[in-house]
């Protein structure tokens, strides 16, 4: 989807200079129009610009209106996980990426950024996360929350904060790594069945990759990782089978899954 043409960049009713100012450096870097608000609608302002996303400065932040929902960064589930981790608790995708301090992870797939946060936590200072979001929309709301939202749990705030953020396609971007230059590769690509559960995410699959994972980015991911390559997807998914992840890892009655390779 080209989103350039598809997005116009506005403010809140009641906008702050620093708004104004984020708003029009956000339109120049994603390439697309800033339109004043004015006390328009957003729906008025789609229609008059003939977009189907309108992207909102407000106190701070950044939020995309859709058809189907707001779709805004907030750690949300990678509070609840990096609270339990720090408890001692277990994550299953942290097991299955087999991952403590120091180790340095590539997330190809960053959405809403729950992954990255949680194994950032975990590699800690010593470690490095670099997450990769292919959408130019995704990506800036996502890279201005991660350095931007206030956390209260200064781990939380910490974990946010080290995530190195690129906006790039994946396949493209592994090809220019070097071997062995991860210790795991990760992919969360967007399921192939959604789970019903998933209605908050329906904003996010607007604009998310919808292709599926190749057997090529599996075979660059394999030889760009020194440990591991990890596959999230629904419990159910014929994803693993296809791929060539025969070790599946979660728990029993989780509706997620992770398939694991070993380099």
């Amino acid at each position: 989807m080209e989103e350039k043409n598809l997005a116009i960049v506005t403010t809140g009713y009641k906008s702050r200079p620093a708004d104004c100012l984020l708003a029009q450096e956000t339109a120049e870097r994603l390439g697309i129009p800033f339109v004043k608000r004015r006390h328009i609608s957003y729906e008025d302002l789609r229609v008059q610009y003939g977009a189907l996303f309108v992207l909102v400065v407000k106190k701070g932040g950044l939020r995309l209106e859709t058809s189907d929902g707001e779709l805004f960064f907030h750690p949300n589930m990678a509070h609840v996980r990096v609270r339990e981790l720090g408890r001692g608790q277990k994550d299953h995708m942290v097991e299955a990426m087999g991952i403590g301090e120091g180790d340095t992870v590539l997330d190809c797939t960053l959405g809403l950024g729950a992954d990255s946060i949680t194994a950032s936590f975990i590699a800690g200072e010593r470690g490095k996360v670099t997450a990769l979001e292919k959408s130019p929309l995704i990506y800036e709301i996502v890279r201005h929350g991660l350095a931007h939202f206030s956390a209260g749990n200064y781990d939380l705030h910490a974990a946010m904060r080290r995530v190195e953020v690129r906006r790039a396609d994946y396949e493209d971007f592994l090809r220019t790594l070097p071997d062995d230059s991860y210790d795991v590769v990760y992919f969360d690509p967007m399921f192939r069945h959604p789970l019903k559960d998933s209605v908050q995410l329906a904003p996010l699959r607007l604009l998310a990759e919808s292709a599926p994972v190749s057997l090529s980015a599996v075979a660059e991911a394999c030889r760009v990782a020194r440990r591991r390559v990890v596959l999230k997807e629904n419990s159910r998914s014929l994803e693993f089978a296809r791929l060539g992840f025969s070790h599946i890892a979660g728990g029993k009655y989780s509706p997620v899954h992770y398939g694991v390779l070993d380099v």
